[in-house]
């Protein structure tokens, strides 16, 4: 029976390795083909519909896209609309989850249905540009942050991780002369490290894909971050008007340029997921075990 049960497991494990072999490759080899596709030559791209090595190297598709300036200038909107918009959204995400996770808050249960409603019903796109457009936000990088600047998900994930931390700590705290925001700064939130890089990451993502809000609520093009200007690189076929922005005299072929917008795009935040991977498969799990 040992024997038996050893000879199931190893090829449980066999079969468990091929099906993930085969997602992975599933899931890598087109990422893959866009990078190898953004260093091929035109003609290769021309030829070979699936590249996955170029036979010859050639950054002519990123010589092109970095001729002038608009490629970085939409790249440094990107990063700072990411940047301030974490640090803000994070900001008050953590002294409302914080409030909410405090079992002798009065009126803490209607607080938490209101919250919750909103993620079944809300305005909808029209109510939300009108409000922007009130508060004369439209054609400023406020409206790429201010309307999404709370999530009611990751709020809920955040406070279901602070309800995990012992309530012994926070009484020893205010024993010591501790007020709330002394609890929260120095006990809560260096405790909830996991989760603070894991819904640091997820608004992070959520900024740096910003596109919806960018074409409504910014009317000037040299504002527009990077993901607006690969949607016309993509979709018009040519970028953006070749004759006032990039070298229109050689142009390289349009989808090599795509891809190497594509990657330029993905690149920054691919980059930082490595160094938050750890905490945030700790923080995901933990914050979805207590409600």
């Amino acid at each position: 029976m040992v024997e038996d049960r050893t000879i199931g497991g190893r090829l449980f494990a066999a079969v468990n390795f091929t099906l993930l072999a085969i997602i992975t490759l599933i899931t890598v080899l087109p990422f893959i083909h866009v990078v190898a596709g953004s260093f091929t030559t035109s003609a290769e791209l021309a030829t070979s519909k699936f590249v996955l090595f170029p036979k010859v190297w050639s950054f002519e598709a990123y010589t092109f896209i970095f001729s002038t300036n608009t490629i970085i200038k939409s790249m440094g909107v990107s990063i700072g609309v990411t940047l301030v918009g974490t640090l803000f959204s994070m900001f008050i995400t953590a002294l409302m989850a914080y409030g909410l996770s405090r079992r002798d808050l009065d009126g803490r249960n209607v607080f938490n249905f209101l919250v919750v409603f909103t993620m079944l019903f809300h305005g909808g796109m029209i109510p939300t540009f009108l409000v922007v457009k009130e508060l004369g936000l439209i054609d400023s990088y406020a409206a790429l942050i201010l309307p999404s600047a709370i999530s009611a998900f990751n709020m809920i994930i955040l406070k279901n991780f602070f309800q995990n931390i012992p309530e012994g700590l926070e009484e020893s705290a205010k024993i010591d002369g501790c007020n709330d925001f002394g609890i929260l700064f120095r006990i809560v939130l260096p405790l909830s490290l996991p989760a603070i890089a894991t819904i640091s990451l997820f608004y992070a993502v959520t900024y740096w894909n910003t596109y919806m809000s960018a074409i409504l609520y910014l009317d000037d093009s040299a504002k527009w971050p990077i993901q607006v200007l690969l949607r016309q690189i993509v979709v018009l076929a040519s970028g953006m008007d070749y004759s006032a922005s990039l070298d229109a005299t050689n142009p390289p072929p349009d989808q090599t340029i795509k891809m190497a917008v594509i990657v330029v795009a993905t690149l920054p935040i691919l980059m930082i997921y490595p160094f938050l991977q750890k905490h945030f498969a700790k923080g995901a799990m933990l914050g979805s075990m207590k409600g």
